[in-house]
């Protein structure tokens, strides 16, 4: 795994944060778009130095290693779950709109969340 900084406490982190917290979005679209961010931010971690087809199991070894903290398998499943679940609507995403999952951006994940919002209400 990369010897790069942990992203949970990476500062580039607080400048998306606030440029998050700037745009003209409902809270709670907000809201979705700093977790999308903050998944995002952590593929790009654990992907850095290894190849994107690795990225289940890095993502796997990157969740157990964070939960230690807190001695909780279950935690850890269900961070993995969320973090890969998330991870693949980023994906079917980034096919979508025909880039690569790295190369995203909080405009893309702004749109990805109005996207979806429209979707439901329709």
């Amino acid at each position: 795994m990369s010897n790069q900084l942990d992203p949970l406490s990476d500062s580039l982190n607080m400048h998306i944060i606030a440029e998050i917290d700037q745009l003209d979005l409902p809270i709670m679209q907000k809201h979705h778009v700093r977790i999308l961010a903050h998944c995002l931010t952590i593929f790009k971690f654990i992907t850095s130095e290894n190849s994107p087809q690795d990225a289940d199991i890095l993502l796997r070894e990157w969740c157990n290693s964070h939960s230690k903290k807190f001695d909780d398998q279950q935690f850890s499943e269900l961070l993995y779950e969320k973090l890969s679940s998330t991870l693949r609507k980023l994906n079917l995403y980034s096919s979508k709109v025909g880039k690569n999952i790295e190369d995203l951006d909080t405009n893309d994940l702004v749109l990805l969340v109005k996207q979806r919002e429209e979707t439901y209400r329709n």
